[in-house]
């Protein structure tokens, strides 16, 4: 196997995270990577999303190959919040922020390694399968960008996304669905001091429901929460609507369905009860998959992670990724971890030996006769 060129594999990484792109600011990173991917070769479209999600857009990007075979390879560009003006510092092989932002290694290192890879394959002039790409805008809370992916362009039927953390070599073959829950308890207002009991406390018909209501941990496979709750103006006034945002996930639909409709009837009732009116939005946000060990995209990418001396393994998981919105478009996607840790924080790092080591991979996995 040719080693990658791990100064090229930093320096690049470093300079994609200082580029501020939260989630809806992507323009500068996606220009930056249309850029680099046309000088790598790769024949590249820039695919419009609706103006409210980005000020950016989805790339799509081909590099033709003269094995058998294609995979598209995905990875997003865009972090949570604070990452703007991320100063990476390294410690010890370890990257992190100087501590006041995310890393942003919460994808960059994923777009990184496949940047890298490709210019090794190049570099050592190594024969390889055709290579597609898929950059999505903001993936962060809600998958957006993947949901407004133009897939026509893409012809592969399975891909690998780099968007995970754990030891390399973990595979994620199993994610859950989420449905998401958006609801409005309108009481009826009334002098807190002088008359309360003339009022319809919304508060009051929100507590009844959710004491009532089986959240946190339902299962192995099933869990619910309340994330979000906006009500009241001023304590001299029975609290006269509130509005609050929840969530159940599971790695079951049918297990799905019933933990929303359980939800939803419980507000209802509670309104019901008290005489409230309500409103309920129910949307399923993404569905779940399954992969199995035995498939050939699995045993394919085990096959690389142990010619490269990585001991592979399956795993479930209870977040959701652009492989979920992927797999329900039809193309076959595992989410494999690239080493990153502590993601969503301002305590966020990566190893670079983990960098090196989803790169080299990544290497192999391409240039593998099938």
């Amino acid at each position: 196997m040719k080693k990658i060129n791990q100064d090229r594999l930093i320096q690049h990484f470093i300079e994609l995270v200082k580029i501020d792109s939260e989630s809806g600011n992507e323009l500068a990173i996606a220009e930056t990577l249309n850029t680099q991917l046309t000088a790598l070769g790769f024949s590249v479209q820039k695919l419009p999303v609706p103006a409210d999600i980005s000020n950016g857009f989805n790339i799509y990007a081909r590099l033709p190959g003269t094995l058998p075979g294609s995979i598209l390879l995905s990875c997003h560009m865009d972090t949570v919040s604070p990452g703007n003006n991320i100063e990476p510092i390294i410690i010890d092989g370890v990257i992190y922020s100087k501590g006041d932002t995310v890393l942003g290694g919460d994808d960059k290192s994923g777009i990184a390694a496949i940047m890298e890879a490709v210019r090794t394959l190049q570099a050592n002039k190594l024969a390889h399968q055709t290579i597609e790409l898929a950059f999505t805008v903001y993936e962060e809370g809600g998958l957006n960008g993947s949901k407004n992916f133009d897939i026509s362009c893409i012809k592969s039927k399975q891909a690998i996304i780099f968007d995970s953390g754990g030891d390399i070599g973990t595979m994620i073959t199993v994610a859950p669905g989420q449905q998401n829950l958006r609801v409005k308890i309108t009481g009826k207002p009334a002098h807190a001091g002088l008359a309360p009991e003339l009022g319809i406390n919304a508060l009051t018909v929100a507590a009844d429901a959710i004491s009532q209501m089986k959240l946190s941990r339902i299962d192995h496979e099933t869990t619910a929460n309340i994330g979000i709750i906006n009500g009241g103006n001023a304590t001299n006034i029975v609290m006269p609507s509130l509005y609050l945002e929840a969530e159940t996930r599971s790695l079951d639909d049918a297990k799905l369905n019933a933990q929303a409709a359980h939800m939803e009837a419980g507000f209802k009732a509670s309104a019901l009860k008290f005489g409230a009116k309500i409103q309920i939005q129910s949307t399923r946000s993404y569905n779940a998959y399954q992969i199995a060990e035995q498939d050939e995209l699995v045993t394919g990418i085990a096959a690389a992670f142990t010619a490269n001396g990585i001991t592979p393994q399956t795993k479930s998981t209870g977040g959701g990724s652009d492989a979920n919105i992927f797999n329900e478009k039809g193309i076959k996607s595992v989410n494999l971890s690239t080493g990153m840790a502590q993601v969503h924080t301002t305590e966020e790092y990566i190893s670079i030996a983990d960098m090196d080591a989803i790169t080299e991979f990544l290497v192999t996995y391409l240039s593998m006769t099938k």
